[in-house]
């Protein structure tokens, strides 16, 4: 038994966190324009489009874009976001299921 054994820690340390703020709510969405984005997991494009009928339904006077990530949603799509900054109000990410 002269032989040495050397165990780790399985845990590990989780990363420090900073928080951020909620976005403020819009006041009404009428006349905005709402980017409805598919990052491409599993049917979150099919949500949104039922999404997107449901507003198409209930709130016609806001403005409804389908925007699928240039991508995996491993993966950042810098354009598309800025796109939304400039041209939307708001944005719903759908993530999947």
């Amino acid at each position: 038994m002269a032989d040495k054994l050397i165990v780790l820690n399985p845990r590990g340390f989780a990363p420090k966190v900073s928080r951020k703020p909620l976005a403020p709510r819009l006041s009404t969405l009428d006349g905005k324009t709402i980017y409805l984005v598919d990052c491409r997991f599993d049917d979150s494009d099919v949500f949104l489009r039922q999404m997107q009928a449901w507003f198409a339904e209930h709130l016609p006077s806001a403005n409804t874009v389908f925007k699928p990530i240039s991508s995996v949603y491993l993966k950042g799509d810098p354009a598309t976001w800025e796109e939304i900054k400039a041209c939307g109000e708001a944005a719903i990410v759908g993530v999947g299921h």
